[in-house]
C-alpha cells in the first residue's frame, strides 16, 4: 500500500510517500481501507515533533480517517468485511490502509459522505467533548470561539450554535467571519482591527460564560478578563505558538474555571466516549445542525502541501486527504 511518511522530525516538506506492507489486524484490531482522512493542526506539530508525544520513528501522520473494513482481527465483534466506518487513530492515517483497534472505529451514519466523516472524530470530537463534557455548555449562555474560522474554532462556533448558546467568533478577518456567521455565530469580533478586551465588554455586559481557546498567544488573557462570575475558560492548544502565563489571581476573582481539553488522551482513558461523542455528533448532523465546511481536498501524494497549508493559516474550517479508493466508496 501507499502511505505518507516522515523520516525525521522537521517541516512537512520532508515528507515522503512510500510503498509499504499492508498492515494485518492483530487481535481486537480491524483494517481499514482509507477513503478520506482529515487534516489537522496536531499533525502539523507532529511532524515537527513540537507535539504532546511523539511516534517513533518512522511514522504515518493522520489522525483521522473513513473507509471500509478490509480486515477483521480475532476477537472483534459488532464489524464485518465492507461496513462504512470513521476511526480516531493518533496517527497512521495518511496511506492507503491502517489497522485500528475496533473501539477506535465507529460506524458512518447512513448518507453521510466519505470526506464528511473523515474529518468528524479529530476537530469535532474535540470541540463537542470541550462543550459538552469540560464546559457542560448550556442553552442561552455566551460562548466566545478565538480562531473561530479554523478546524476545531469553526466545529466549536457550530455546535455552539446547535446547543442553544449565543456565539461570539473572534478571527483575524472579515472574511473568515463571515464564514463563522454562516455556521451560527451570532457576534463577530476581527481581533487584528478591535481591541479584543474593549469589544467583549460591549457584547457582553455581564461577561462571557464559556471561552474556547485553541489559539494562546496575546489573545488568553484579555479573553480570560471577559468571562464572568463562574465561567469556564477551555485551553484546547497554542495554535499562536506561545504558551500563556496566566495571572492566578483572575479566576480567584471570577471563580471561574480554567479546564484542559486532551480529546486524544480522553478517548484513550475511556474509549466509551468516542462512541458517545459520535453519537451525538452524527445526530446533529442528520438534524442539519452541523454542516463541516472543507476548505479543500488534496490527494494523498499531496500531503506535504496540505499541511504546510495549514501551518501557514491558509485554511478556513477544515481540509482532507483522499485515495483512490474514494471512487469506489457506497454511498451509504
Amino acid at each position: 500500500m501507499k502511505a505518507v511518511l516522515c523520516k525525521e522530525f522537521g517541516e512537512p516538506d520532508s515528507l515522503t510517500v512510500e510503498e509499504v506492507p499492508d498492515p494485518v489486524p492483530a487481535a481486537g484490531q480491524v483494517v481499514i481501507d482509507v477513503h478520506a482522512c482529515g487534516v489537522n493542526f496536531p499533525d502539523v506539530l507532529i511532524v515537527q515533533g513540537k507535539y504532546q508525544f511523539k511516534p517513533d520513528l518512522p511514522f504515518t501522520p493522520g489522525g483521522e480517517v473513513a473507509g471500509t473494513v478490509s480486515a477483521v482481527g480475532e476477537g472483534v465483534v459488532g464489524f464485518r468485511i465492507g461496513d462504512r466506518v470513521m476511526a480516531f487513530a493518533g496517527w497512521g492515517g495518511f496511506a492507503e490502509k491502517l489497522a485500528v483497534p475496533a473501539a477506535s472505529a465507529q460506524p458512518i451514519p447512513d448518507g453521510m459522505d466519505m470526506v464528511t466523516a473523515s474529518i468528524l472524530t479529530g476537530a469535532y470530537g474535540t470541540s463537542f467533548h470541550a462543550l459538552r463534557d469540560r464546559a457542560s455548555l448550556m442553552a442561552g449562555e455566551t460562548l466566545l470561539v478565538l480562531g473561530a474560522a479554523g478546524g476545531v474554532g469553526l466545529a466549536a462556533v457550530e455546535i455552539g450554535a446547535a446547543m442553544g448558546a449565543r456565539v461570539i467568533a473572534a478571527a483575524s478577518s472579515s472574511e473568515r467571519l463571515e464564514l463563522c456567521r454562516a455556521h451560527g455565530a451570532t457576534d463577530l469580533i476581527d481581533y487584528k482591527q478591535e481591541d479584543l478586551r474593549g469589544r467583549l465588554r460591549e457584547l457582553a455586559r455581564g461577561g462571557v460564560d464559556v471561552v474556547f481557546d485553541p489559539v494562546g498567544g496575546p489573545f488568553s488573557e484579555p479573553a480570560l478578563r471577559a468571562v464572568g462570575w463562574n465561567g469556564r475558560f477551555l485551553v484546547i492548544g497554542f495554535a499562536a505558538g506561545d504558551i500563556p502565563r496566566i495571572p492566578l489571581n483572575l479566576p480567584l476573582l471570577k471563580a471561574c474555571q480554567i479546564v484542559g481539553v486532551f480529546w486524544g488522551a480522553a478517548v484513550g482513558r475511556d474509549p466509551s466516549l468516542l462512541a458517545s461523542v459520535v453519537q451525538d455528533l452524527g445526530a446533529l448532523w442528520k438534524e442539519g445542525k452541523i454542516r463541516p465546511h472543507v476548505a479543500a481536498t488534496y490527494q494523498l501524494d499531496d500531503a506535504g502541501r496540505a499541511l504546510e497549508a495549514l501551518a501557514n493559516r491558509q485554511v478556513q474550517g477544515k481540509m482532507a486527504l483522499t485515495t483512490s479508493q474514494l471512487k469506489q466508496a457506497p454511498k451509504s
